[in-house]
């Protein structure tokens, strides 16, 4: 019987860590970032569905999102400015990421691999992909908002910038999540409420 390795690899994006070179008062890894990702990109499906009325499906959207780190189980996380620094980095960089996607599609059976294939290689269709890289954002930019409240200044530009981004990228979607949802990260426990 053959054996696979796909989701062992996938069980080690806990140990990659994210924002490597900021100060971060809470470390964060790629396993819990995707996962704040996948709850955004779903949100973020939902308001386009169900308070827009466009054609969307949520669950896609978090599926894409729960795998959009994935080859960094085996590249790492480049930090963006450097990824982003010139075009021949980021092909470079583009190129190793598709050596590490084929890498773990070879860990899955035959017969899984296009499902995973289809999640893995999404970042391909910019249409298809475009919440999920705005929940991308949004879960950055959180984690800002998260070090900020700590007292860290360390991540004042990084919020400064990904709130740009995120309001130039003029998606309904993303402004709605922004107008409704953000100030609530702001709050601490107490503000927030318990069970009384």
């Amino acid at each position: 019987m053959m054996k696979h390795d796909f989701f062992a690899f996938l069980s080690r994006m806990k140990y990659i860590a994210r924002w490597s070179l900021m100060r971060s008062t809470v470390q964060e890894n790629i396993q819990e970032h995707s996962h704040m990702t996948a709850v955004i990109a779903h949100a973020l499906g939902l308001i386009r569905r169900d308070i827009f009325g466009r054609s969307c499906s949520p669950e896609e959207l978090a599926a894409i999102a729960l795998y959009h780190d994935a080859p960094e189980i085996l590249t790492g996380d480049l930090p963006t400015p450097i990824k982003y620094h010139s075009g021949t980095i980021k092909s470079a960089y583009d190129e190793v990421e598709r050596i590490a996607v084929e890498k773990l599609l070879s860990e899955l059976p035959d017969a899984l691999r296009p499902a995973y294939r289809d999640l893995l290689t999404a970042a391909e269709d910019p249409a298809r992909y475009e919440l999920v890289k705005a929940a991308d954002k949004l879960s950055a930019y959180i984690k800002c908002i998260e070090e900020r409240k700590a007292g860290n200044l360390e991540f004042g530009s990084a919020e400064a910038a990904t709130l740009g981004r995120l309001r130039a990228m003029q998606l309904p979607e993303v402004d709605y999540f922004l107008d409704h949802f953000i100030s609530g990260f702001e709050k601490n426990l107490d503000e927030l409420g318990t069970l009384e």
